[in-house]
């Protein structure tokens, strides 16, 4: 009878969150955010459409958790709309809220579970994860598959299936959520300690739990050993987040390596970069995780204080009802979805934790029985603290305090008629004190829509939407004025649009909020060097290379920079460093080569452009100063093979017609050479230089007759 009742309330569960979620998905279909992905949404979508493309092994040990992005490229394989996507997703969140149900009824009965599933049903953050491609709906189903699990086997231990359902969730919950390995060690303590009268039995417990855990993580680990060299269970980026959560400029939320460059695709490169540099030496991807856990290490050690201060404010953060924007905020989505703007004012952490907190002092006198609960939960809020705070890295606390808030609205009001007012009386300043603390602002609202927005113009930006990412960026800047890196990417766009004036201005601005910035200050310096105040770009390229010396780039635009203004000797030397440093890249090969032909030294020219050449064979300029050199040693047929290329290449390149034309003509090839006059003259009739030259040569061809 009881199983018949549940299985009706699991159906009333099921039905209302996925009811929820299709409405709120429905009310987005008309947002920015429903077809731009942004962040790690998007990196997902690229890793994805390659799994699904049939790259499936990949090539380098994985860097993010690898089980949402295979999952996604299965849908892929299937259907590639992300609406099907977010239907899926709208399903698993709706089973999640069942399986939560499920745990909470073992744990406590049917009126529990069913408060239980329809709490997390409406819990306006859950909707909100639940609606965006990214892996937290994955995380929350496999945490409350292994709650229904574990809440079975806390009256039938001796289940071995159970135990090896526990293991395997498990490990599929730590290929979406690295840190849900430590529940394991809390896992097999439990076994240890709270089932001492199984007697051996526990080994075959906890022997099954591995068994488990081994079968989904110990392919992934030689899937890493395979194509990266090295044995990692799940991914390799542990001592980057908890440098990233644990430095002097840490502030407990998400803060990129280098400035201005928050997106997921620089912060592997980055990492890897800084590592290098500071070691002098090419690392793998766990000495790179390796360097920056020795770095927080060191700054934890020599600055505790400090340190305790930024833990503090970890904690408030952890505790506060605000979810801390990593990418896109649940307040932006809100903008778009009603539902979410009628949910968000109630069901949310401030009001979830104090019931919470009332739930676990209901349920306290059952402390033995739910005593893994109890250890899980600090365990994950301890590792959360560990790194850095974000509201998707937090939401894998909510399940644990459903249970016990669900707990605390079905039994609360018998509870309290048993107790005398003075423990009501401290019970409730207690709860108030609680629901103060976690309601207190701690972080700007504004400010997390205004990154909302800011990496929405990003990824217009990337998508080439310029007018889009501007009207982005605009936004951004009308919820927070001061923030530098919309004034840089809004500089940057304008810039590409010819409104030179508007760009310096924004970057400017972003310079005098963020003076180590680098990427506006070179921003800037391409502005200027637009703008054709080639001393102003001059000082702010030096000023990036004083911050970041191996920016080849910079170097190289420098040097453009410097041979603008007639100073030839520095900016070769300015290209001979670019191209030290990026031997391999063709650009610093082609600037240095065509200084050097501008200076006469034409052998040496000749040597760097053929190797810009040899790395890039699409590189047209290079191919026609490489032509230029070869035309100056009066190597004819060599020149004409080059301006060939680069006309084959750039069909339109009328430069290239016209000296292929001089080439030819020089062979005593005087029809061809005629031949390429005209065409340069029928793509510019003004060319007067085509012109003189065609009159010469049809003068030539007429003497000759």
């Amino acid at each position: 009878m009881k199983e018949a009742r549940f299985a009706r309330q699991a159906l009333l569960v099921f039905a209302a969150a996925l009811a929820v979620r299709a409405v709120h998905v429905w009310q987005m279909r008309r947002s920015p955010f429903f077809d731009t992905l942004l962040g790690d949404s998007r990196g997902y979508d690229i890793w994805a459409r390659q799994i699904a493309g049939g790259d499936w092994l990949g090539t380098d040990v994985f860097y993010q958790a690898p089980l949402y992005p295979y999952f996604l490229g299965l849908i892929y394989a299937i259907n590639g709309n992300l609406a099907v996507v977010r239907v899926c997703q709208a399903i698993i969140g709706a089973g999640s809220c069942v399986l939560l149900a499920s745990a909470a009824r073992q744990l406590f009965g049917n009126a529990v579970g069913l408060v239980a599933g329809l709490m997390l049903a409406f819990y306006a953050p859950a909707v909100f994860f639940d609606g965006l491609v990214q892996k937290p709906v994955l995380e929350i189903f496999f945490l409350c598959l292994v709650l229904d699990l574990l809440s079975g086997i806390v009256t039938c231990p001796e289940r071995l299936w159970r135990w090896l359902g526990v293991g395997l969730a498990l490990g599929a919950l730590s290929l979406t959520r690295e840190n849900a390995l430590l529940f394991v060690p809390v896992v097999l303590g439990w076994i240890w300690l709270h089932w001492r009268p199984l007697g051996a039995t526990r080994l075959r417990l906890a022997a099954a739990l591995l068994v488990g855990l081994a079968i989904v993580l110990l392919p992934v680990g030689l899937r890493n050993r395979l194509v990266g060299g090295e044995f990692h269970l799940t991914t390799a980026q542990s001592g980057t987040n908890f440098y990233i959560g644990n430095n002097p400029q840490a502030d407990g939320t998400y803060k990129s390596l280098r400035f201005g460059r928050g997106s997921p695709e620089y912060e592997r490169l980055d990492a890897t970069e800084l590592a290098e540099k500071a070691t002098g030496r090419a690392l793998s991807p766990g000495e790179v995780s390796r360097f920056w856990t020795e770095r927080a290490l060191a700054y934890i050690r020599t600055q505790p204080l400090d340190w305790a201060a930024l833990l503090w404010r970890k904690f408030r953060l952890l505790c506060n009802v605000a979810e801390v924007v990593d990418t896109e905020s649940q307040e932006s989505h809100a903008d778009w979805s009603s539902l979410l703007r009628i949910l968000s004012p109630v069901a949310h952490f401030g009001v979830l934790a104090p019931l919470a907190l009332i739930g676990i002092w209901i349920t306290w006198g059952e402390r033995r029985r739910l005593g893994l609960l109890y250890a899980m939960l600090g365990v994950y809020a301890l590792s959360v603290l560990a790194f850095y705070v974000v509201g998707r890295y937090r939401l894998s606390l909510v399940p644990f305090l459903i249970v016990f808030a669900s707990a605390a609205v079905v039994r609360g009001r018998r509870f309290l008629s048993a107790r005398s007012p003075a423990e009501i009386g401290t019970a409730a300043g207690l709860v108030a004190a609680v629901t103060i603390f976690c309601n207190w602002p701690v972080v700007s609202r504004d400010l997390m829509r205004a990154v909302t927005y800011h990496n929405l113009g990003t990824a217009l930006q990337s998508d080439g939407r310029s007018d889009d990412a501007v009207r982005a960026y605009e936004r951004a800047l009308g919820l927070r004025p001061d923030y530098a890196p919309s004034h840089n990417n809004l500089g940057a766009v304008l810039r590409e649009q010819g409104k030179l004036d508007e760009a310096i201005g924004h970057l400017e601005k972003a310079l005098r909020l963020g003076p180590d910035f680098v990427e506006a200050a070179y921003n800037l310096a391409n502005a200027f060097t637009a703008k054709g105040k080639l001393d102003e770009a001059v000082e702010r390229y030096r000023s990036v290379l004083q911050l970041t010396p191996d920016a080849v780039d910079a170097r190289s635009n420098l040097g453009i920079a410097l041979a603008s203004q007639g100073q030839l000797d520095e900016a070769t030397e300015q290209f001979r460093k670019a191209v030290a440093l990026a031997p391999q890249t063709a650009d610093p090969h082609y600037n240095l080569g065509s200084a050097l032909l501008t200076r006469g030294s034409v052998l040496e020219a000749i040597e760097h452009l053929s190797q810009a050449i040899q790395i890039d064979p699409a590189h047209v300029s290079a191919r026609y100063e490489l032509a230029n050199a070869y035309l100056a040693q009066e190597r004819f047929e060599q020149a004409a093979e080059q301006y060939r290329e680069a006309i084959r290449l750039s069909p339109k390149f009328v430069e290239a017609h016209n000296n292929l034309g001089i080439a030819l003509g020089s062979m005593g090839q005087l029809n061809e050479a005629i031949e390429q006059f005209r065409a340069a003259l029928q793509i510019d009739p003004s060319y007067g230089e085509a012109q003189a030259n065609l009159q010469k040569v049809l003068a030539r061809a007429a003497s000759a007759r």
